[in-house]
């Protein structure tokens, strides 16, 4: 299937690693121009020239944590062009009990996972629909719908997140811009790997063991996947969002959870 969006522009936020590099790669794969981000310049560097292999990419160095930040992106990327495809992927989760989660740590997580696609979408909202042609996509997660007690504060963040997705929607009625989220499947990524290196000792169990225990004793038990989803499966259904083909699809938070959310909706 032809996704129809050679040439066009996108931008997509924490893209060196796990979900978002997999986007990115995904859509110079369908003939996207792309910007990736990252925060750690090596990494962003290592990314760029891995990518440029397969097309054209342009990489920009920034926290997106900060309005300093989100405005260096916002830069670098009007130097290139108008953007026309936007993911707003950049995050980050912790397991941390609710009474241990410090005012700092509430606002830390709202600030990158809330804020930076906040910001980002209200630079380049207006020229989408100006165009009368442009994608949003939020990288939502189940947590979107079933929140995990452990982590509040994230499951707080991908919840905003598919609320504002679906409030951008509204601005764009009768136009060929969609905004959309997608409630993301547990996803075996770098992030997750070191995550769970760091607490399987504590735990006395391998990462390996860990690994199959979140599905089978787990907050993965009624998953229908029954495994980590790989962040190559989550992109391909983002990058369909971002395409010409899925000009239908407007304000959904879209489920690619395996299954997971046990929801008929």
């Amino acid at each position: 299937m032809d996704l129809k969006i050679t040439g066009k522009l996108a931008l997509v936020s924490g893209s060196t690693q796990g979900i978002g590099r997999a986007i990115a790669e995904s859509l110079i794969a369908e003939g996207a121009r792309v910007i990736v981000n990252g925060r750690d310049p090596a990494r962003l560097d290592e990314t760029v020239a891995a990518l440029s292999r397969h097309g054209e990419v342009r990489g920009v160095a920034a926290d997106l944590s900060t309005a300093a930040g989100a405005e260096k992106v916002l830069g670098a990327a009007a130097a290139i062009g108008p953007v026309d495809i936007l993911v707003n992927n950049v995050g980050y989760f912790e397991v941390r009990d609710f009474g241990e989660i410090s005012d700092q740590a509430w606002l830390d997580m709202f600030e990158l996972n809330v804020m930076s696609g906040v910001r980002l979408s209200r630079a380049l909202l207006p020229g989408m629909l100006e165009r009368d042609w442009g994608r949003i996509v939020f990288i939502g997660s189940d947590q979107s719908a079933k929140p995990n007690p452990g982590m509040a504060h994230y499951a707080m963040s991908k919840a905003a997140q598919v609320s504002i997705a679906r409030s951008l929607a509204e601005l764009t009625k009768g136009t060929r811009v969609t905004v959309n989220s997608a409630l993301v499947a547990p996803t075996w990524s770098e992030g997750v790997e070191t995550f769970l290196a760091k607490i399987a000792p504590g735990l006395g169990k391998t990462v390996a063991e860990m690994r199959t225990a979140y599905f089978e004793e787990g907050p993965g038990i009624p998953s229908l996947l029954q495994r980590w989803a790989t962040p190559q499966e989550i992109a391909a259904q983002i990058v369909f969002l971002c395409s010409e083909q899925a000009s239908a699809i407007n304000g959904a938070a879209q489920r690619v959870d395996g299954g997971i959310v046990r929801s008929l909706f």
